[in-house]
C-alpha cells in the first residue's frame, strides 16, 4: 500500500534475484479498511516511492486511482469463509474480503507468475494462499521473513504513528513473543498457558491495549490443544494512534520457520 519502507524492498529485491521482470502495485484499498479504520490518514508519498522503486531496479511502478480499481459499484463480493475467524480478522470484519478483491483484480490485470508477500501479516500470506488455491491461480506465492529495526520491532508504515515512548514499548511485542517461544523450546505444549503468559509479560512492559495474543496452526489457522505441530504465535497491540502486529511461526520444538511453504 506505499510509504515503501525497507520490508518493501526486501520484497523487491527477492523478486528482482528470482525473475526477469519485476512489477510494484501501489494502491491504499479502501475496501479493507473499516469505517473507523485509518484510511484518509494512512501514510503515503508516491513520489518517494517510485525513486525507492527504481534505486531497486524495478521494470514497472503499477499505481492505478481508486476510480481505475473500482469505477463502478463492484458487482461481485469475494468473501472468505476460512482463515478468517482469529487474529486480525475477528477484530477487522470485511477486511480480509477487500483484500481478497483487490488481489483478484491486480493478479488478473498484471498476470503475474509469482507474487511476494511478507511474512509480518502472515494471515494475510494464508488468506493469499487460499485465493491462489481455491480459485486456481497459476501463481507461484512467495512468503518473505519479516524485516525488523534493530530493536526487534517489525518494520511497518503505521510505525510513524508511534511517539518515542510508544516505540520503545512495542518493541516488547517481539521480546513477548520470543518468550512464549522459548516456553515451548523448553517443553511447554499447553498453548492457553502460553497466551497467558505473553499477555502478562505485555501487561507488565507496556501501556498498550492488547487486541490478541494466539496461537494456532500455520496455515490453516485453526486453535490447537497443544502444540505438536507447525504454529503461529501472534500478537496485535493499540497505542494511540497506532495498531501494531507482529507473528513467530514456529515447530512443535519451538525451532522457527521464516517461510511459508
Amino acid at each position: 500500500m506505499g510509504f515503501l519502507h525497507k520490508g518493501h524492498m526486501t520484497l523487491m529485491e527477492r523478486a528482482k534475484q528470482e525473475n526477469e521482470l519485476v512489477i510494484v502495485s501501489i494502491f491504499v484499498n479502501p475496501l479493507q479498511f473499516g469505517p473507523t479504520e485509518d484510511y484518509e490518514t494512512y501514510p503515503r508519498n508516491e513520489v518517494k516511492d517510485v525513486e525507492l522503486a527504481k534505486e531497486i531496479g524495478v521494470d514497472i511502478v503499477f499505481i492505478p486511482q481508486v476510480q481505475d480499481m473500482y469505477p463502478n459499484k463492484m458487482k461481485i463480493k469475494l468473501s472468505i469463509n476460512e482463515r478468517i475467524d482469529q487474529l486480525c480478522g475477528k477484530s477487522r470484519p470485511g477486511h480480509f474480503d477487500g483484500v481478497l478483491t483487490v488481489l483478484a483484480k491486480l493478479f488478473h490485470i498484471v498476470n503475474p507468475t509469482k507474487v511476494y508477500f511478507g511474512l509480518k501479516d502472515a494471515q494475510q500470506v494464508a488468506v493469499v494462499d487460499a485465493l491462489i488455491q481455491d480459485l486456481n491461480f497459476p501463481i507461484e506465492l512467495v512468503g518473505v521473513p519479516t524485516v525488523r529495526e534493530e530493536s526487534g520491532l517489525a518494520i511497518s508504515s503505521r510505525n510513524v504513528h508511534l511517539s518515542p515512548q510508544e516505540k520503545k514499548e512495542a518493541t516488547e511485542l517481539y521480546k513477548a513473543l520470543n518468550y512464549g517461544r522459548k516456553l515451548v523450546v523448553d517443553g511447554e505444549t499447553n498453548p492457553v498457558m502460553i497466551e497467558k503468559e505473553v499477555k502478562n509479560y505485555l501487561k507488565n512492559n507496556t501501556s498498550s491495549k492488547i487486541d490478541y495474543i494466539d496461537i494456532l496452526s500455520y496455515p490453516d489457522l485453526k486453535k490447537v490443544d497443544q502444540i505438536n505441530q507447525r504454529v503461529i504465535l501472534a500478537g496485535a497491540l493499540y497505542f494511540e494512534k497506532a495498531r501494531i502486529i507482529d507473528n513467530l511461526i514456529f515447530n512443535e520444538q519451538g525451532n522457527l520457520e521464516n517461510k511459508f511453504s
